[in-house]
């Protein structure tokens, strides 16, 4: 038997191409423990703008001068880059200085303030920012992919900070319609049923285009709702002590991004009843820094290869949803174990014989027979068979009741 210490060390790869998942968190989703949070990233596909461009798009509508400044510069730009602002007045440079380091957040409200006098309501960049974020898309295969995720048996439940209805869309195509929960209206965490929905913790736009959404878009937003009305960091206290928190769609300096995990990183050192935090992060190559970056800040990095549109994000994704214990399908499991089985199991690769372990593992004792007399048939080898047994003799619970 393994002892404790690899058994959280085991990770799972659904496929040779797919990112390496701990056991961990994929038998804590069996138990129907885990709630995703998802950030902008999930709707680049669908055509929509992360946080960066989205504030160019604005500028793009708004001030010509600086977005021409503004959609100049590269991705990745930090605090020596040097650009040319000489044709800008004072604000506008304070602007785009505060762009270049990331603070998107604050750019908006600064020009809010300088356009407007006004960092909230009806402005002119609202009115820009909801007439971006309503552009005809459509959702896409990972919003799909998510949901089908999100279910935790009969109970479907997702956190979003985006302001797009595409989850939404995505549920009603699926058949199942997801009701639609923004800022105070969210309900507390919890197991209980009533605990579904998408959550958009930033707000909604609204389903009618003529009425006002109320949005976390700049900085004195984030302030009003993280700082003195404390609903977000006390919804996210209360989820990471119920549920494995899992961040899709983020990167480590997008503003919403450092915003939950202050809140969470301020629990954590306070509360040792948090559960482990997750994040997907993509790079074209490893990166030991950033790995090290997010553990850090009290998050489990799990790392995928961004390269080809981050598509092995997605892939990954829909992987796991064919393979979940609440709505996956069955034969595609038992393809798994029929492939797997084919060959001794001292002549599988690694990654197989974890795979099939993590099936028997995660299942409750009526399917661990089934896929046990599914192995048998196949005529498996007595080492597949002396696995299963000794999975079963396991005392560490990681599958339903």
């Amino acid at each position: 038997m393994k002892s404790d210490t690899a058994a959280q060390d085991r990770v799972i790869s659904f496929d040779s191409d797919s990112a390496a998942i701990p056991e961990r968190l994929l038998l804590a989703h069996a138990r129907g423990e885990v709630l995703f949070i998802c950030g902008a990233g999930i709707s680049r596909p669908a055509g929509l703008p992360d946080f960066r461009d989205l504030v160019i798009d604005v500028y793009q509508a708004l001030d010509a001068a600086v977005h021409a400044v503004l959609s100049g510069l590269p991705r990745g730009t930090c605090n020596q880059w040097e650009v040319d602002v000489s044709t800008l007045n004072d604000p506008q440079r304070a602007e785009v200085k505060r762009f270049i380091v990331g603070d998107y957040d604050v750019v908006l409200g600064m020009l809010e303030r300088r356009l407007d006098n006004q960092t909230r309501g009806d402005s002119r960049v609202r009115h820009v920012v909801t007439e971006r974020l309503r552009t005809g898309n459509q959702p896409a295969s990972i919003h799909r992919a998510l949901l089908r995720l999100a279910d935790r048996g009969g109970v479907t439940t997702i956190v979003t900070t985006n302001f797009d209805l595409l989850l939404e869309r995505a549920g009603r195509w699926r058949g199942s319609p997801m009701q639609t929960y923004s800022l105070g209206s969210i309900p507390r965490p919890t197991r209980r049923s009533e605990f579904s929905g998408v959550l958009h913790i930033h707000g909604a736009l609204d389903p009618k285009p003529d009425r006002f959404s109320e949005l976390i878009l700049s900085d004195q937003d984030f302030g009003e709702f993280y700082l003195r009305r404390r609903i977000i960091p006390d919804f996210i206290h209360d989820a990471a002590r119920l549920f494995n928190l899992v961040l899709v769609g983020y990167s480590a300096n997008d503003p919403p991004m450092r915003y939950l995990l202050n809140a969470v990183a301020a629990d954590g050192t306070r509360f040792d009843d948090l559960k482990e935090r997750f994040t997907f992060f993509g790079t074209s190559m490893p990166d030991p820094v950033a790995i090290e970056d997010w553990k850090a800040r009290g998050i489990t990095p799990i790392h995928y290869d961004a390269r080809d549109g981050h598509s092995k994000l997605r892939e990954t994704l829909e992987l796991w949803a064919e393979l979940s214990t609440a709505n996956g399908k069955k034969k595609r499991v038992d393809a798994e174990i029929r492939r797997i089985v084919k060959v001794s199991r001292v002549a599988a690769s690694e990654a197989d014989r974890d795979l099939f372990d993590h099936l028997i593992r995660r299942s409750n004792t009526s399917e661990r027979i089934r896929l046990s007399i599914l192995a048998s048939s196949k005529k498996a080898d007595i080492g597949w068979l002396d696995a299963i047994m000794s999975i079963g003799a396991e005392k560490e619970g990681g599958r339903r009741s």
